[in-house]
């Protein structure tokens, strides 16, 4: 018999909140179509989404996602087929994600800021049949259609829900698409109003299908390579929302429980963060999320923030940096704000704190990835400070710390962070030798991120693998010397990478962006000194006017290589 490993013995489960359990119960729910169907009936009245100042309720939302799914039955499409869903944070986008799930076929969410190349890679990929597009990316459908198994594209207008365009959707089209889209002609086109004018009123009968059949191909970022479709389950993602509902209740418990929690949805429903956080955990729990159709425009969502006594507020490091730095964003009232959730990227301690001082609410850092459906640890939600870790291992998952041979480090060493639980997917779509690659002997998804756990059960992140700095043998971390940068006054972001170097083999080289354009590389420098031992420390220091980030607001070091 195998000797057990310390993270065999779940030090973490010491560290639970009282009252959540090591194990989640039984799913209630054979599929997520079941989930929302069940849901939007028990919270008939109440309201579910609210987008541009046009808001609809539980049943309204069902009746919608009914249109969609008998079309759609009624069409040809049977269990399993694939559906893409090309839109931002538009009403349309969870009522269409409904109806497909509803149907029993698979959503395949695509970033409607995708280039032909990106899209025709996906839809390839995925094989799905149709594909749901807000008019203003239709001309990127358009531009590889002859190149997909695409049999159908149903094109929607914002007039579809809202009357007409406006507001920050307005701005989400000139400045980000304008441009880029010129005048599109997809033969045979389907026009997303049509589907609602034809239909006859009948209830639709969700389709059943089995925990073990797919509910999303979430495709991840490419950023190890060619875009894998991370299959995920009706179990997958169902035992998700579980877990962070279990996990996220304990939130309420010092400011207490409203009878419908608002939900600021400014992340990407088409990512998988939101898919999970805002959306099905609010359907979950009878919610209501505010959509965000463009959180860059930072004026018009803090005037929407504005309208609202808003309660649960997922986001990223980056857009926590963007609205502290906004005067009328510091202006509003957060005495109804509960939890704030930070994910997707590092949440810097200096951005940490000052939220925290600005809003009374302390963030709330998770991990997880689009292999995990996607939240594997989280810190307690009813935590007195912002602990600079990923938290503990959410019920029914288990984290181990393993070396380059598989074998479990000890605790407090550091080594690759490798999960298992009821929210690791099936695999790599169609791609078996990419699965069998991060899967360990022992059924762990070895996460490719760098981490080390203490005692207690928390884990905190070091780094990726990929974006490690070898300098003279010393490992070198780009988030410790981030984290260092922005506690500097001046400082709004930075990233660092590791460049070429012949004395040390490679050198960090840091990314600003500057607050006070009088700072200056020596200034940086210095800084950096007083937190940061010498091998460490920036040797180039470039000051940029922003850094590319990814289509959620992680900032791409990958680029900045290049």
């Amino acid at each position: 018999m195998a000797t057990k490993s310390a993270y065999d013995k779940k030090p973490w489960l010491k560290s639970y909140p009282k009252g959540v359990p090591a194990e989640i119960p039984a799913l209630e729910y054979s599929c997520v179509g079941q989930l929302i169907e069940q849901s939007c009936q028990k919270f008939s009245d109440k309201p579910i989404f609210t987008c541009m100042g046009t808001t609809i309720t539980y049943k309204e939302y069902l009746a919608q996602s009914d249109v969609i799914a008998s079309w759609l039955v009624n069409n040809g499409f049977k269990k399993g087929d694939r559906v893409a869903l090309m839109m931002p944070n538009v009403l349309q986008m969870p009522i269409v994600m409904a109806g497909v799930l509803r149907a029993g076929c698979t959503v395949v969410n695509v970033n409607p800021l995708y280039t032909p190349r990106e899209l025709q890679h996906q839809m390839k990929d995925s094989g799905a049949k149709a594909i749901f597009v807000l008019e203003n990316f239709a001309n990127t459908v358009e531009a590889v259609i002859d190149e997909t198994e695409l049999e159908k594209v149903i094109v929607t207008s914002m007039g579809d829900m809202t009357g007409g365009l406006k507001g920050a959707l307005v701005n989400f089209v000139v400045r980000k698409v304008k441009k880029l889209v010129p005048a599109w002609n997809i033969e045979n086109h389907i026009s997303y109003k049509s589907i609602f004018d034809t239909d006859n009123g009948e209830r639709f009968s969700t389709v059943i299908t089995e925990p073990t059949d797919l509910a999303f191909l979430q495709y991840t970022g490419g950023t190890t390579g060619v875009s894998k479709g991370a299959a995920l389950t009706n179990s997958n993602v169902l035992s998700n929302t579980i877990q962070a509902d279990i996990w996220f209740e304990v939130g309420y418990r010092s400011k207490g429980k409203p009878e419908s929690a608002v939900f600021i949805c400014a992340l990407p429903l088409y990512h998988i963060f939101a898919l999970t956080v805002n959306a099905l955990m609010g359907i979950n729990s009878g919610d209501h999320n505010i959509l965000i159709p463009n959180p860059r425009d930072i004026p018009a969502f803090v005037k929407e923030l504005k309208k609202w006594d808003f309660h649960i507020f997922p986001g990223l490091n980056t857009l926590f940096v963007a609205l502290l730095n906004n005067p009328d964003f510091r202006k509003l009232n957060f005495k109804s704000l509960t939890s704030t959730f930070g994910g997707g990227m590092a949440v810097q301690e200096a951005v940490a704190k000052e939220w925290q001082d600005l809003t009374g609410c302390i963030i709330t850092e998770g991990y997880g990835l689009s292999e995990t459906s996607p939240i594997a640890t989280g810190n307690r939600c009813d935590a007195k400070e912002f602990s600079a870790t990923i938290g503990l291992p959410l019920s029914s998952t288990s984290i181990s710390i393993k070396d380059d041979n598989g074998k479990d480090v000890p605790i407090g060493k550091e080594g690759e962070i490798c999960i298992k639980g009821p929210q690791v997917m099936a695999g790599y779509w169609n791609m078996p030798e990419e699965t069998a690659n991060v899967m360990t002997k022992d059924g762990f998804f070895k996460s490719g991120d760098i981490g080390v756990m203490n005692a207690q059960g928390y884990t905190k992140i070091v780094d990726r693998k990929k974006d490690m700095i070898l300098v003279s043998g010393f490992n070198v971390y780009p988030n410790e010397i981030e984290g260092v940068a922005v506690g500097h006054p001046d400082i709004l972001e930075a990233a660092a990478i590791g460049i070429p170097d012949e004395k040390s083999g490679e050198c960090v080289k840091l990314f600003i962006v500057a607050k006070d354009p009088a700072l200056t590389e020596q200034d940086v420098k210095d800084w950096c000194k007083k937190g940061l031992t010498n091998y460490k420390r920036p040797e180039i220091v470039e000051f940029r006017d922003d850094l590319p980030k990814s289509n959620v607001g992680k900032i791409l070091r990958r680029e900045l290589r290049d």
